[in-house]
């Protein structure tokens, strides 16, 4: 038997790494540039949180919550695991039954508290991401007023184009220049009631 892995937790699921000093590439062969149109600008958000200092703690935290919440699950999955090798082989009786039941039923507390732990992760991100994005907001309206931009237009969505007034470099440095840390703890969430448990008193 295997518990989850904390997969959603060991990303920063939004970010990207990709680098902001590059423009989606056009098709081989096909280059695309053409004038730049006045009032249209390009960003990519998730170009910003990557390459952004504050965007780059935020991952390394994120996956060192991650590797804790991984390892309080190891911990109780070693002995479980041990205890399984142990009943192989073992006469087919009802003591051996009764241990096999048994260990099922670790074996599904510990698969809910991998579940628990990833939502938990899941939760730590989305609240990191809300303050980063916070953050950056009024430095992409700084940006986009001094670029003269009339419209801003998610850079992954384009196919190809002048790509002069891309905001992504400069919506960079300016966060940069405001903020480079962000410190958070894990998120605790309540604990959800196993399926047949008996309600709280």
């Amino acid at each position: 038997m295997k518990t989850p892995i904390l997969v959603a937790g060991l990303a920063f699921a939004v970010i990207s790494t990709a680098s902001v000093a590059q423009a989606p590439a056009a098709p081989a062969g096909q280059p695309l540039g053409g004038p730049v149109v006045q009032g249209v600008c390009l960003l990519s958000r998730e170009a910003v949180f990557a390459n952004a200092a504050i965007g780059k703690v935020a991952t390394t935290r994120l996956q060192e919550l991650a590797r804790v919440a991984q390892a309080e699950i190891d911990a109780e999955r070693k002995p479980l695991e041990a205890e399984a090798k142990a009943l192989q082989g073992q006469p087919d009786n009802a003591a051996t039954k009764a241990r096999r039941e048994a260990l099922g039923t670790k074996w599904q507390a510990l698969q809910l508290k991998a579940e628990h732990n990833s939502r938990e992760i899941e939760a730590t991100r989305g609240k990191a991401l809300e303050r980063i994005a916070n953050e950056t907001q009024p430095v992409i309206a700084q940006v986009y007023g001094q670029k003269k931009c009339g419209l801003v237009l998610d850079r992954s969505t384009v196919l190809g184009g002048n790509f002069a007034n891309d905001l992504t470099a400069d919506v960079v440095r300016g966060v940069d220049a405001k903020i480079t840390t962000i410190t958070f703890e894990r998120e605790r969430l309540p604990v959800q009631a196993q399926p047949g448990a008996a309600p709280a008193r």
